[in-house]
């Protein structure tokens, strides 16, 4: 089971999700997408959103929910919540249930908690929903629409360039062919025919 929950503090909404227990949030870990952003729970970013510049106000929302959901945080008060992009996440074999580690340290930022907002959290808790889905058809879902869009992409890029080399073929050969109307054959003068008396003789 993983639980939803709906951030207001942006328009439109954020949603946050959470597993029910530490083998949920293995799915979690296993099947998440380039734009979660993971503390223990997960945030869905929006495509083109950088998780350096989460709103201040939805971070707050994530922290507090984080600090409910922990065991030992909830009981605490002045905690230090990390969070860090899906894509930094590593987990082997030998690490417990639940239990990641990063690959790069540096990509990990800190938000402090003093104490829990117990508005915060019940305003979050009202919107949340159980559900049960299938993390790894959502996910295999997700990635035939990206490579769909990317692909869509990759075409109006090849149609953009064959666009643009046309336009310089185009360029480069009115550039090579200036002077073809002044260089035909019937616009030309010879000698014997200035000896004729083919041009007339304006100067005084």
């Amino acid at each position: 089971m993983v639980y939803y929950f709906k951030s207001t503090e942006v328009d439109p909404p954020a949603f946050i999700y959470v597993g029910k227990d530490k083998e949920e949030n293995e799915d979690l870990i296993k099947f998440g997408w380039e734009e979660d952003v993971c503390a223990h729970v997960y945030l869905r970013l929006k495509t083109g959103e950088s998780w350096t510049s989460i709103p201040k106000g939805l971070l707050e929302d994530c922290a507090q929910l984080t600090k409910a959901n922990s065991i030992e945080g909830n009981k605490k008060d002045n905690v230090t919540v990390i969070y860090t992009p899906w894509s930094n996440l590593r987990k082997d074999a030998s690490m417990a249930t639940g239990q990641v580690s990063f690959h790069d340290p540096k990509t990990v930022k800190k938000v402090h908690v003093p104490v829990r907002q117990n508005a915060i959290v019940n305003r979050l808790n009202k919107t949340r929903e159980e559900k049960y889905p299938d993390l790894r058809l959502e996910k295999e879902a997700d990635q035939r629409e990206k490579r769909k869009a990317e692909r869509i992409e990759r075409e109006k890029q090849k149609a953009k360039d064959r666009e643009e080399k046309q336009r310089r073929d185009e360029l480069r050969w009115q550039k090579d062919h200036a002077y073809d109307d002044m260089m035909r054959e019937e616009e030309m003068v010879s000698n014997q025919d200035r000896d004729a008396g083919y041009y007339e003789d304006d100067f005084m």
